[in-house]
């Protein structure tokens, strides 16, 4: 199952061990965000302040909304610092329906139609506002809207010559890294200048390395969903809320929490070994759109297109 969704061989043993190791760099670099935003509590204490303290969250659906959109608003005009191709279907920010919120994530994407009679959305969850912090607001926009899925889903739908299948496809380690990644475009599109929101980024990612853990935890060296639900809280801010449903996610999909975190850092790995190779000839912009320019593919043939591109313009 974990191949399946990473489209790599990588065995049980092997991400748990990836997982530990990112979460400890994390935690480091939450520490230094934490002394950054003047608390002076342990790491632990700093959660609870983040799950709790009134400030990080709207007192109504409405305003939370209009947050929302406000944030989708602010990152438009800084997508040509990382982008030279923006695709040409829009976007728009919609509340997830009442009947269904209650038992609903905190954001998705819906994308577009293939023919362009419908916009590409980001809907969002406004029900009990008391449990969604502000500080997430930037690294989720970024994730499910741009230039996350919005972006990866429309481009793949503009790819000129491809057929039908290709401009469609879904492979979860592409799709949810390149989520993952495009949270990590706020520090190049200067999107990060609150360390809160900074912390919210660090959190983000924290989920998606703690689920490396815990679900090769829980499913290959017989971990309880107890454990499982306490090394979350221990390592995460995310509300009691969130990290029981997402426990019990990964309890029923094995594998499929896996390809966000493993997709995200071979899109990272590549980036760097651009980076590396071409010198002063690197741009990210031109980097960023070639890595959406396949559609969604396995990462073995992301990895040997980024490859051949990288050949290309030594």
């Amino acid at each position: 199952l974990a191949g399946n969704y990473t489209t790599t061989d990588l065995g049980a043993d092997a991400i748990h061990a990836i997982g530990l190791k990112e979460v400890a760099r994390i935690r480091a670099e939450m520490e230094k965000v934490k002394a950054e935003a003047g608390f002076r509590g342990t790491l632990l204490e700093f959660f609870t302040f983040l799950r709790t303290d009134p400030r990080f969250f709207e007192k109504t659906p409405e305003a939370l909304l209009t947050h929302y959109r406000a944030i989708a608003k602010r990152i438009d005009p800084e997508l040509v610092k990382v982008f030279r191709i923006i695709p040409r279907a829009p976007y728009g920010v919609r509340p997830i329906p009442d009947t269904i919120a209650p038992d609903t994530t905190t954001a998705y994407y819906q994308q577009g139609a293939s023919d362009g009679s419908r916009a590409g959305y980001y809907y969002v969850n406004l029900y009990k506002p008391e449990v969604r912090p502000i500080w997430e607001m930037m690294p989720l926009s970024l994730h499910e809207a741009v230039p996350g899925h919005h972006f990866q889903f429309a481009r793949g739908l503009e790819l000129p010559d491809a057929p039908m299948f290709r401009r469609t496809a879904y492979f979860v380690a592409y799709s949810e890294g390149w989520g993952l990644y495009a949270e990590q475009l706020g520090y190049d599109m200067g999107l990060y200048d609150d360390p809160y929101d900074r912390m919210g980024q660090l959190a983000y990612e924290m989920w998606r390395a703690v689920r490396l853990v815990v679900d090769t935890g829980i499913h290959a060296k017989g971990w309880s969903r107890e454990r499982a639900i306490a090394y979350f809280r221990d390592n995460a801010p995310k509300t009691d809320q969130d990290i029981v449903n997402e426990i019990d996610r990964y309890i029923g999909t094995p594998g499929q929490a896996l390809a966000y975190k493993i997709g995200q850092l071979k899109i990272s790995e590549l980036r760097a070994r651009a980076e590396q190779t071409l010198g002063p000839k690197f741009d990210l912009r031109d980097f960023n759109d070639a890595v959406l320019e396949t559609g969604s593919v396995p990462l073995e043939t992301l990895e040997r297109h980024i490859d051949a591109w990288i050949a290309a313009r030594r």
